[in-house]
């Protein structure tokens, strides 16, 4: 069974589109502004984390903070030991955008790749008028462009138009060929590469994905601030009743008749989808990264919010662990 996400025709792509300028002063006024007033310039939950770097090791002394005990060196030296930071308060991030053919899908009236680069708008723009740095790297046909990390509106406005400007994939390429399927692994290999200063990374995708991913993506939360930004569409988990429709599969282009006015179609389609749902976020856990779920049909200001609410969460119950002795992973060895 092909999964939908492939296989419907996106919106048409006719439409006049808006050009970068409209579309990032549109989300200044609709997205940014609600953020600010929400977030009231607590940034630096949404971006936990980042602008620390090791500065030094020392020993350790009455009142330092216990979460920062290195307990290899502690093991080593007999002696315990914490790590010094400093705090850059020029963060980086990066974008790594996967714009394969499945993102074109959208069964309303955005696609994937539409709140795709409203997320990059509304998140490099929040990043930049905090003077911090962003940059990405785009994968169509392999990993084919590559946007230095800069500040500014005008550097924003660039990333943009270079996104919207881009034609969609073909299916050629960065395509493997007995699957028909996308080499994640190829732009997660690559940004391990490219982006040697630890920075916060954004992986835009929607995972559709020949396997392998797993353990690159596992490799840079060793390193960075790795955020998954998951790309869905609501068809993709659950089917309606359209009856008999042509569809196609974007990536293979493969073409068939589905009916899609059998109930038992539909519900084998939903457990089959429900099944991909539970093993993908199971990889994303292993993984070690958070992850944002942004679907075509959600408002954008409340998907950030509930995942700045999970971050939160998240850093409190961090604290929680590192009040003891140990380390969480040390406490119930």
């Amino acid at each position: 069974m092909p999964k939908l996400s492939q296989a419907v025709q996106p919106p048409d792509a006719s439409a006049p589109a808006e050009s970068a300028e409209q579309l990032l002063r549109r989300l200044e006024w609709t997205v940014l502004r609600r953020l600010d007033g929400l977030l009231q310039g607590d940034y630096r939950t949404l971006l936990r984390g980042t602008g620390m770097d090791l500065a030094d090791l020392r020993e350790y002394q009455h009142n330092d903070d216990v979460r920062h005990i290195d307990w290899n060196v502690t093991a080593r030296l007999q002696q315990p030991h914490v790590r010094v930071f400093t705090e850059d308060r020029e963060m980086g991030a990066w974008f790594l955008l996967d714009l394969s053919p499945s993102v074109d899908f959208g069964s309303g009236d955005q696609r994937k790749r539409d709140v795709s680069s409203q997320f990059v708008a509304v998140l490099a723009r929040m990043l930049t008028r905090h003077g911090n740095r962003v940059g990405a790297m785009l994968y169509g046909a392999g990993v084919d462009a590559v946007i230095p990390a800069r500040g500014g509106r005008h550097h924003v406005l660039h990333l943009l138009h270079t996104l919207q400007t881009r034609p969609a994939a073909d299916g050629d390429g960065a395509h493997d060929k007995a699957t028909g399927l996308t080499r994640l692994r190829e732009l997660l290999e690559s940004a391990a590469n490219l982006v040697r200063r630890r920075s916060t990374l954004f992986v835009v995708s929607d995972f559709i994905s020949e396997p392998g991913w797993e353990k690159p993506l596992g490799l840079l939360a060793q390193r960075h601030e790795v955020v998954a930004v998951r790309l869905l569409d609501p068809m993709e988990l659950e089917l309606p009743d359209l009856g008999l429709i042509p569809i196609r599969d974007v990536e293979t282009g493969e073409q068939l008749l589905v009916d899609t006015h059998d109930a038992g179609f539909r519900r084998r389609f939903a457990r089959i989808a429900a099944q991909r749902e539970a093993e993908l976020r199971q990889a994303l856990g292993r993984a070690g990264v958070d992850t944002l779920e942004l679907s075509t049909d959600d408002d954008l200001v409340d998907t950030i919010m509930r995942f700045v609410d999970m971050r939160k969460r998240r850093s409190r119950l961090s604290g929680a662990r590192a009040g003891g002795k140990l380390p969480a992973h040390l406490m119930h060895a």
